[in-house]
Order: structure tokens, then C-alpha cells, then sequence
């Protein structure tokens, strides 16, 4: 699989949003990440469904949404109308996960699994042949400018090795504190998506950093 940069959109100047979507259409990012928060399963509350819908006219990157919410199958078929073509629900928010993994299925959307950096990648054994995606959160969900946890290289070590092994083809995301000094130690890990927010959009060049990550 090809390196994916995914800049989140949850970093750029909200005032200035169609301007920061069109930067990462002219840039050599992948995706756009947008980040949902709902103020019970994070500590925190950022956008939903008016601003995907927003972002979504002006996009020419496939968005990739991830649900930082409780009952995210509540609003599956919402997300996939407002514009979504990748949705992460979480491990630790869903009780039934087959069933919510198979509900995005249904919607035509690629399916993702995002694990918090204490819950061990065993846990999703039983469900990889199912899935597109798991985002490993190398930060305790909730907010922008967190520090790298160093102990999620080892997990996406471990997940790399899981799916060499099965033969499987899922893509690894890092979400949470990559910069320019560690991506390349997250990459030799065995991630091939990056989700990259205040190191991107704190940036004098932008499109220059997304460049650098990408390759």
C-alpha cells in the first residue's frame, strides 16, 4: 500500500475552512480526516453532519470521518449522506462491533476501528478479514496538540506483523501527535496513514509538510 497523508481538519482555522479544504485538494494528501466529537465518549465537542456536508461539496479527497461518539450506529446512514467515504467507529464505543463493521459495509463505505493507546490490538482479531482500516490513537482522544504516546510504535508493529501473517490487506493509521521528527519511525513501524493536524496547519508552507510526509 501507498503512504497516505490524511490532514485533519479538526487543526485548521474553522473561519478559514473552505480555504484549508482547498489547500489539501491542491496538495499531495490522500484524505481528509475529520474528527466528530460528541462531549460523552471524548471530553469534547467539535463538528458533525452540516460541516461534513460543507467540506464535502468543495472536496476532491475521499473523507475520512472518525466517530468519537457513543452509539455510532445511530448515524451511520447519516454520515454516508453527508459525504463520508471512510467511517472509524471506535472498540471501546461499540458493544456489537460485527454488527456495526457490517453497517458500514452496507452503506458502501470502507470500514475503520480506531483503538485508544491502552486497549492491546488483540482485541480485534476475530474482525480484521472484516475491516479497511484500524487507527491506532498514538493520543488520548479528545483533543489537538497532544504529545506521541512512544508505545503505540510497538502496537503497530504488532498489527503489521497480524496481517502479514493472515494476508490481509488493512490499512494502519496513526492518528494523534505525528510531526516531522517521529513519522518516519511511525512509518518503519508499519503504518501507511497518517493523520497529521497541528503539524500541518501550524505550518508556514503546509503543502510543503504534507509533501514531506507523503513521501
Amino acid at each position: 500500500m501507498n503512504r497516505i497523508v490524511a490532514p485533519s481538519l479538526l487543526a485548521a482555522d474553522f473561519a478559514e475552512l473552505g480555504s484549508a479544504v482547498r489547500m489539501i485538494n491542491e496538495s499531495d494528501a490522500g484524505w481528509m480526516h475529520l474528527d466528530v466529537m460528541d462531549g460523552v465518549f471524548v471530553p469534547n465537542i467539535s463538528f458533525g453532519l452540516p460541516i461534513i456536508s460543507a467540506v464535502k461539496k468543495i472536496a476532491k479527497k475521499p473523507l475520512d470521518v472518525h466517530l468519537m461518539i457513543v452509539n455510532p450506529d445511530r448515524y451511520i446512514s447519516d454520515f454516508k449522506k453527508a459525504g463520508a467515504d471512510i467511517l472509524t467507529v471506535h472498540y471501546e464505543a461499540c458493544t456489537h462491533l460485527h454488527r456495526t463493521v457490517q453497517q458500514i459495509k452496507s452503506e458502501g463505505l470502507k470500514a475503520g476501528v480506531a483503538l485508544n493507546p491502552h486497549t492491546p490490538v488483540d482485541v480485534l482479531e476475530d474482525i480484521l478479514d472484516e475491516i479497511d482500516l484500524v487507527c491506532m490513537m498514538s493520543v488520548n482522544p479528545g483533543f489537538g496538540g497532544q504529545k506521541f504516546i512512544p508505545h503505540v510504535l510497538a502496537k503497530i508493529s504488532k498489527l503489521n506483523e497480524t496481517l502479514k501473517r493472515k494476508s490481509l490487506s488493512v490499512y494502519i493509521q496513526a492518528d494523534g501527535g505525528v510531526d516531522l521528527t517521529n513519522y518516519k519511525s511511525v512509518v518503519d513501524a508499519g503504518a501507511n496513514v497518517l493523520v497529521a493536524g497541528n503539524t500541518v496547519f501550524s505550518s508556514q508552507n503546509p503543502k510543503q509538510v504534507i509533501a514531506t510526509l507523503a513521501h
